[in-house]
């Protein structure tokens, strides 16, 4: 196929799962699992959802919802109110808030872990040299700027997709597009 044929089949696929009915997060009875996944705005500015998306979708992950947005100072912080007390916690609210990211919600069986392992180690400096395949390796910077986010938990993701996906809860529920 030429290149346009692959992005209208690839646009296609995402619009059919886009309006596909929202399920339960966890393991429901279909086995599948729920996870957050989010481009940083570093991968956002590099033009690099394209080709993480496309990574998604090869590796058997249903892109279920999807949004960008840009994040304020107050948002950032509440995300990531887990790490208030690092002193990383400053930086990562700037970097967080100087663009737009692009936040997904994805499903599959093992959701969290295949995703954790996509996306390679937090530090995208070492991604290259252990994971020279995964996400953060293809185009993070370092710990911080390492291009994406992962749940690292069901109980994250559950929170995360909850977070950005207001109308996300158990049972089959209509997705939500709006941004916060």
């Amino acid at each position: 196929m030429s290149g346009l044929a692959d992005q209208i089949v690839l646009l296609l696929l995402l619009v059919s799962v886009s309006l596909s009915p929202v399920r339960c997060l966890g393991n429901g009875a279909s086995g599948e699992e729920r996870t957050l996944a989010m481009v940083k705005p570093d991968g956002v500015s590099g033009n690099y959802t394209d080709e993480i998306k496309r990574i998604i979708v090869e590796a058997s992950f249903s892109i279920v919802n999807e949004m960008f947005t840009q994040l304020d100072k107050e948002t950032a912080s509440a995300f990531y109110e887990e790490h208030s007390s690092r002193s990383f916690f400053p930086h990562l609210v700037t970097y967080m808030t100087s663009g737009p990211v692009l936040v997904m919600l994805l499903e599959k069986r093992n959701a969290v872990s295949d995703w954790r392992r996509l996306i390679g180690p937090t530090d995208a400096g070492k991604a290259k040299i252990s994971h020279p395949h995964s996400i953060r390796a293809l185009c993070g910077k370092d710990s911080e700027r390492n291009c994406v986010h992962g749940s690292d938990s069901t109980s994250s993701a559950e929170r995360e997709i909850k977070f950005f996906f207001k109308n996300v809860v158990s049972g089959d529920t209509a997705s939500q597009h709006d941004e916060l």
